[in-house]
């Protein structure tokens, strides 16, 4: 008889964990629960509910996240990651915009899982107008992870709004529409990098961790779905910091809007031509062609013209002023 070895007695813990659904909901469950709250997935939230607990359970343990970890989840739904973030002995902030299911997880959180009931909240908000003074408990804590199955059609707003307003959000771990997940984790001169990916390398770097099949929603989606993780690598700590992204951001835009056009022309509007050679960039060159770090240093250079500061080569070829690599 063979012995198993390390890695097909690993793979068999993790198959047993997913498939030991203890607390977690299933099918029948996700079902049950949405007829006694008399919920409907509706296409103006985006709502695809997670029906496989292997699933949940997945990504909660790509998060990385454990005992005493403070966690964000937007878009709970009916709780399927919620608790499977709380099995982990995190702490959970959920922000639902959807009254109903607001008013319901908290039963559901405490029926399945009750002893994690003190380490769980629920704000009734849109994810794009919550703030830290609506999350104490996050704003006030070194870092926290944001975990999500996101709205496909808010999802990258919902990030970047979320990464600009909390600089201890250190990473995430979300669950996307595959085409959003590319587009987050595309890199410079693909078909497919554009504003989403440009401004989220501002804050850190981002990966694909993973596919995720139709058949584990209800109701099923039409498109396939993909796991994004992000670790954070800069904050803008500063005014300075903060109007430096700003700046940049706007020519991220300018730039994409106009996407097959140089960067003279799709700019011209609001880049004086002489930023160009201090940031030591080529105008002719396409937006979809440079790096974050390139555009901040293009925006400091403008900045510079304007106030008239040309004397130097900070930003060429070294770091800008934002303390970005240039």
């Amino acid at each position: 008889m063979t012995n198993p070895t390390a890695s097909q007695t690993n793979e068999s813990a993790a198959h047993q964990a997913d498939t030991d659904d203890s607390g977690l909901l299933g099918a029948a469950d996700i079902r049950r629960i949405a007829a006694e709250a008399g919920v409907t997935p509706t296409k103006k939230f985006g709502q695809n509910f997670v029906i496989d607990p292997g699933t949940v359970r997945r990504i909660a343990r790509t998060a990385e996240i454990g005992d005493g970890d403070q966690v964000m989840e937007v878009g709970p739904g009916l709780g399927s990651l919620t608790l499977a973030l709380l099995e982990t002995g995190a702490h959970v902030t959920a922000v639902e915009i959807d009254p109903p299911l607001a008013e319901r997880i908290p039963k559901t959180v405490a029926e399945r899982m009750p002893n994690a009931a003190e380490r769980f909240r629920v704000i009734n908000k849109d994810a794009l107008k919550v703030t830290p003074d609506d999350t104490p408990q996050l704003a006030s804590a070194e870092s926290f992870t944001l975990v999500a199955n996101l709205p496909y059609n808010v999802a990258t707003p919902i990030i970047i709004t979320l990464l600009e307003r909390y600089p201890n959000l250190n990473s995430f771990v979300v669950m996307v529409q595959k085409e959003v997940a590319d587009r987050l984790t595309a890199q410079p001169g693909s078909k497919i990098y554009g504003t989403p990916t440009a401004k989220l390398h501002w804050f850190g770097t981002s990966e694909r961790a993973g596919i995720i099949g139709r058949n584990v929603f209800w109701p099923a989606p039409n498109v396939d779905s993909a796991l994004v993780k992000f670790t954070r690598t800069h904050t803008d700590r500063t005014e300075a910091d903060i109007d430096a992204r700003q700046r940049t951001f706007a020519l991220v835009d300018a730039a994409f809007t106009q996407r097959r056009k140089t960067l003279n022309a799709a700019l011209k509007k609001i880049m004086p031509k002489e930023a160009f050679a201090l940031a030591n960039i080529d105008p002719t060159l396409r937006g979809e062609t440079l790096t974050i770090d390139r555009f901040a240093a293009l925006a400091d250079a403008a900045a510079r013209i304007e106030a008239g500061d040309t004397d130097g080569t900070d930003s060429v070829n070294g770091t800008d002023t934002t303390g970005k690599e240039a």
